[in-house]
């Protein structure tokens, strides 16, 4: 009883800390969502913030982006990071230098990360250099339609090698043993794949998607540096309108959006963790 007790005074910071900075703002946040004005006067109004907020067209726009980026990016980083972390598996220990040149964009500065885009996909950038060479038209990759995918560029090579490492630290701890077992019994490349890897690297693939999708969410300092406060449509994301909405001190539009966006993620995660628990359960 006594370890138990000196063991609530050295995690007693930490949680007054969640508490202070991250509980209490989420319950004054909730409150926002659900009454009209500020402080104590406010007036409870019910779903009507909400209500509003799906008539909103600027939200329904920041709302399909998002989730668009997210439909896109993360499946493509995840089958491309896997994919690499497979080639990578049986010289893990090995290739040193190369580990570090998969993490070298994703420790890249923001500001370094902006101006190579700039420098490849800007008005006067290397691509439209070469399409200039080539005398195909000029294209406008940040302010047109092509800006979207552009950013989804970005996002893979800022992000896949950490995903990489991340899956490939999963990888080095399945058993040796059971692939030399599967030889010797005449398996393939891809029954190993299936039935001895791919049940043992759920969690680590879990793991790696949650840090994949607080990156997506990270890109949107390179966006804001790249379109500003408004953008063109095809990048206008979530952040974007909650930032406005602060920036208007609208504390019921930003109450809102935070919280639809968290009840989001909190599904996604869910649903894909009870696929996960699933899938371990059978194999165990």
């Amino acid at each position: 009883m006594r370890k138990a007790f000196h063991g609530y005074i050295l995690i007693a910071p930490v949680m007054i800390g969640c508490l202070v900075f991250t509980l209490i703002p989420f319950g004054i946040v909730l409150r926002y969502s659900f009454t009209q004005g500020y402080g104590a006067a406010g007036m409870f109004v019910g779903m009507e913030h909400y209500t509003k907020m799906f008539q909103n067209d600027l939200f329904r726009l920041a709302f399909f982006n998002t989730m668009k980026f997210l439909a896109i990016g993360l499946p493509l980083i995840m089958l491309l990071s896997y994919l690499l972390a497979l080639l990578m598996q049986k010289q893990a220990g090995k290739h040193k230098l190369l580990k570090s040149v998969f993490l070298f964009p994703y420790i890249m500065p923001v500001a370094g990360t902006v101006l190579l885009i700039d420098l490849l996909f800007g008005e006067k950038g290397a691509v439209n250099g070469l399409f200039a060479a080539l005398n195909l038209p000029i294209v406008e990759w940040l302010n047109g339609k092509y800006a979207f995918w552009v950013m989804i560029l970005m996002y893979l090579w800022k992000n896949t090698g950490y995903s990489v490492i991340l899956l490939l630290a999963g990888l080095v701890t399945v058993p040796a043993e059971q692939y030399e077992s599967a030889d010797l019994d005449g398996a393939s490349a891809f029954q190993k794949f299936r039935y001895i890897t791919t049940p043992q690297m759920w969690y680590s693939v879990f793991f790696a998607l949650i840090f994949s999708v607080i990156n997506a969410f990270k890109c949107f300092r390179e966006i804001f540096l790249i379109g500003g406060e408004h953008p063109v449509d095809e990048l206008y994301m979530l952040q974007h309108f909650i930032n406005n909405c602060f920036s208007n001190l609208n504390y019921q539009k930003l109450s809102v959006a935070s919280v639809l966006l968290l009840i989001v993620i909190i599904v996604f995660f869910g649903l894909f963790y009870a696929f996960v628990s699933r899938k371990e359960a059978f194999r165990e």
